[in-house]
């Protein structure tokens, strides 16, 4: 299965040996190889050039290229690790890994962190001024992509009782230190955070979908509506 992996010829850019990539992940080579597969499938899915562009992105996940959505752009970002618009190969698995089940727990609280971070300040706060952007919208995005659809007030007031629980020094804002006890009093937070088929991958894995949000929205939103 790996020779055809050393030869030069069609490898895309950011390319790199399978080896590195399964000792830097929780993927092992042969996985990494069925990820190069898919990974060659979606960055020709609208523009053939070895990487993904958001609208491939987009397609991937919501099956739906021209659709914006902030919780997509996010997610984008962060797999965009060099910051330069595309997600290359090595990218694209080591953003992947962080949604293995034998990832790393900080690793998950981190990217959960950094998704919500709108600005990149290193704070999650409750509105961007400059962006528009506020959490809130961030929340109504992915509710809206996993088709559970809240009312306004009540996704505010889940806003409302999340500050008021996490904003321990009580500045607008929460920083990494108060995200982590946040995490720890409601784990759940982090499920949407582990992909469980992405422990059995083949060269038929079936598509970069974010199938579990549903449920994982469910529950979250369940616990925090006890607390209300």
């Amino acid at each position: 299965m790996g020779c055809c992996y050393s030869k030069k010829v069609g490898r895309t850019p950011g390319y790199e040996d399978p080896i590195i990539l399964a000792l830097e992940t929780p993927f092992t080579e042969s996985e990494v190889e069925a990820l190069y597969e898919l990974f060659k499938k979606l960055s020709s899915s609208i523009i053939n050039d070895g990487v993904i562009h958001k609208e491939e992105f987009q397609l991937a996940l919501f099956r739906n290229s021209k659709k914006e959505n902030l919780f997509s752009d996010r997610i984008f970002d962060l797999f965009d690790a060099k910051r330069n618009g595309v997600v290359d190969f090595g990218e694209f698995v080591r953003s992947l890994g962080v949604f293995h089940p034998n990832a790393p727990v900080e690793q998950k609280i981190d990217f959960a962190f950094r998704l919500y971070d709108l600005r990149q300040t290193g704070f999650i706060e409750r509105e961007e001024v400059s962006t528009h952007e506020t959490l809130k919208e961030m929340v109504l995005a992915l509710l809206y992509e996993s088709e559970l659809i809240l009312s306004d007030d009540v996704v505010e007031a889940i806003v409302d009782k999340t500050f008021t629980e996490a904003d321990l020094k009580d500045d607008g804002k929460i920083d990494r230190e108060e995200w982590d006890e946040l995490v720890k009093t409601y784990p759940a937070l982090l499920k949407n955070m582990t992909l469980p088929y992405l422990k059995d991958i083949t060269l038929a894995f079936p598509s970069f979908v974010l199938t579990s949000e549903v449920d994982d929205i469910e529950v979250q939103m369940t616990e925090k509506e006890h607390n209300l």
